[in-house]
């Protein structure tokens, strides 16, 4: 589904990602871990064809089509939805006009999000459906930031931080919606600090180390079992 090689991005002369290689097959959730200033967010954004980061090297494939110097809103119409670090939703539009400002249906006969599903899906926005989304509290805002990438019926989804600043009883919600969300119709880009989560939802887990490198590479399983990477790669 997304394969890149060979990354190399930089704001202005500082160069954050250099040689990143990582892949996503379809259907799967990948988790990104790694410590503060590692170039997640970074790479998450190149992928989205959010401008900074510059992509000076290197390629991004989407199937089989490069995305790396299209603009975001082209790599949006192939399927691609951001689910980006701090929510980032439209403060002076209600629930119901940040799902439908960027709404679009699957060209490819998949069930298609809709706002009815969209609310089933995080009944709490269906109750606050008419609020202005600056009046959500910060859970109900990452709700909506969800819910509305799902609008655009991506078959990529890419999620940064989605649990950061939420309380627990909240991030017990989420969590739950996103284990939903698992299956073949949907792969996943998950960038995390929550270990707990990432190897909940994660089927493959990567650890990047400074600069974008993938320093460890492996399932839940083995990064549940391999100690010594949690502490060498995550301080935990």
């Amino acid at each position: 589904m997304l394969s890149i090689a060979d990354l190399h991005c930089a704001y202005g002369t500082a160069s954050i990602i250099d040689g990143l290689h990582l892949e996503v097959a379809e259907g799967e959730v990948l988790s990104v871990l790694g410590r503060n200033g590692m170039g997640k967010t970074t790479m998450v954004r190149s992928v989205a064809g959010m401008r900074p980061p510059e992509i000076r090297r290197g390629r991004i494939r989407l199937g089989d089509v490069a995305i790396d110097q299209l603009e975001s809103y082209e790599i949006a119409r192939l399927g691609v939805g951001l689910v980006p670090q701090g929510r980032h939703v439209f403060g002076s539009l209600t629930v119901v006009e940040n799902l439908t400002v960027a709404a679009r249906f699957p060209a490819d006969g998949r069930v298609p999000w809709t706002l009815d599903r969209a609310f089933d899906f995080f009944p709490r926005l269906g109750e606050r459906k008419a609020s202005l989304a600056r009046n959500l509290s910060g859970g109900e805002q990452q709700m909506l930031a969800i819910a509305r990438a799902l609008m655009t019926n991506p078959t990529l989804l890419l999620m940064d931080e989605p649990s950061e600043g939420l309380a627990p009883i909240v991030l017990r919600t989420i969590r739950e919606r996103l284990l939903s969300l698992k299956g073949p119709d949907l792969s996943i880009l998950l960038v995390e600090q929550n270990l707990g989560l990432a190897l909940l939802l994660a089927d493959r887990i990567a650890i990047m180390g400074p600069h974008g490198a993938i320093v460890w590479a492996g399932t839940p399983a083995d990064l549940s079992a391999d100690t010594a990477a949690q502490r060498t790669h995550l301080g935990v």
